[in-house]
């Protein structure tokens, strides 16, 4: 008897400054959809916000993902890492600089995980608001490990606002 694939639900932060910021956030949905083992089922609306890390550069289009996965969460940060090869994002670049495109691991299932290289739940959910607000907008009753129900999150009141345009 053959086992059935466990498919475990992750989300992903999605960003752009550069090339189109907007454009870039679309197609990386699709991208996504593309990972092997891996399903898009949710998608949150694009937002605009101001750049975090105070380097001087253009506004950000943010978005969040919902998928589904069969993959590991190290082999969905591999994936996620070759997407953004393949968008051109150069792995040199600048701590909070400008991105064509970004993607983070922001949960996984209701995994907690700390590595070298990856940390679920994403350390920075509360913190951000361009992460905090569309996460919220497609996972409200999703409980976050150490934080709690995502809707019950209160938005950092002293970080730039963020605006929704789609």
């Amino acid at each position: 008897m053959t086992s059935r694939p466990h498919w475990f639900p992750a989300y992903v932060g999605v960003g752009s400054n550069l090339d189109s910021p907007a454009k870039q956030v679309e197609a990386a949905f699709g991208r996504l959809d593309d990972i092997r083992d891996t399903r898009l089922f949710a998608r949150s609306a694009l937002y605009r916000s101001a750049p975090y890390g105070g380097v001087e550069q253009p506004d950000f289009i943010n978005a969040v993902a919902g998928i589904l996965t069969c993959l590991s969460p190290e082999d969905l940060l591999d994936e996620m890492q070759a997407v953004q090869r393949q968008c051109g994002r150069d792995s040199d670049e600048v701590r909070w600089g400008p991105r064509i495109i970004d993607l983070d691991l922001l949960a996984y299932s209701s995994v907690v995980f700390e590595s070298d290289t990856l940390t679920i739940p994403h350390p920075g959910i509360a913190e951000r608001n361009f992460v905090l607000l569309p996460f919220a907008e497609i996972a409200p009753d999703l409980i976050i490990p150490g934080l709690g129900h995502l809707a019950s999150i209160e938005v950092n009141r002293q970080e730039p606002a963020i605006s929704r345009i789609g």
